[in-house]
């Protein structure tokens, strides 16, 4: 590192001032890799969790598909229109957030209108298809694990967001400022004492002058 006197004070005072800089940078250093390391596990988690949602309702959305095909097969088009048009139970959705390792995390919530588990179907029995029925059923209860796969898909987001973030401020002090701030100090240090050792070179020689001219005499 290139350090000049015409950048850098070549003070006690400048010197005392990077050393208290470099202690506290040292300890954000240590402060920011606990933070990324449970960031990370909080992370592996979440995705883990984020696996068996998506692999769940993926599966849940299959089955009723799969339904669905059979009901359009034993159902005319208008017939299946109609049964579907108009649907009895609506949902109201909340939002919330919590917070992970200074990352605001959505919580979703949604609430029925309500809570009759009949009021999911939007028609009468006579006239429709059991496989319907069954198709309805099952997308009634995917729907609470499409909620909180979106609520976990978003987490992860999130969190990757920060640890990237993390990561670069860690990476930062670790490869950029803590060096810097050591060399400063080394440089200032060392020119500390050049100058210390010229002071003392100086007053042996003033010593010595004011000897020889007081009493001709020069040690």
């Amino acid at each position: 590192m290139a350090t000049s006197s015409t950048t850098t004070n070549m003070t006690r005072m400048e010197l005392t001032r990077l050393k208290n800089r470099l202690k506290t940078a040292r300890r954000g250093h240590k402060l920011l890799k606990d933070k990324r390391d449970e960031l990370m596990k909080q992370f592996l988690d979440i995705v883990r969790l984020n696996k068996e949602l998506r692999t769940r309702v993926e599966e849940s959305l299959m089955t009723a598909h799969a339904s669905f095909t059979v009901a359009s097969a034993l159902m005319s088009p208008n017939m299946m229109e109609q049964a579907l048009l108009y649907p009895k139970q609506s949902v109201t959705l909340d939002v919330s957030y919590c917070n992970i390792m200074s990352v605001n995390v959505p919580i979703y919530e949604f609430k029925t209108r309500s809570d009759d588990p009949g009021e999911i179907y939007p028609y009468g029995f006579a006239m429709t298809s059991g496989e319907l029925d069954t198709a309805v059923a099952a997308l009634s209860h995917v729907f609470q694990d499409m909620l909180k796969l979106a609520e976990v898909e978003k987490t992860t987001q999130l969190l990757a967001e920060e640890i990237e973030k993390t990561r670069r401020r860690v990476s930062a002090l670790e490869y950029v400022m803590i060096p810097n701030m050591t060399e400063k100090i080394r440089y200032i240090s060392m020119k500390l004492e050049e100058n210390e050792r010229g002071n003392i070179t100086r007053l042996m020689k003033v010593k010595d002058m004011i000897l020889k001219e007081a009493h001709g005499y020069q040690e």
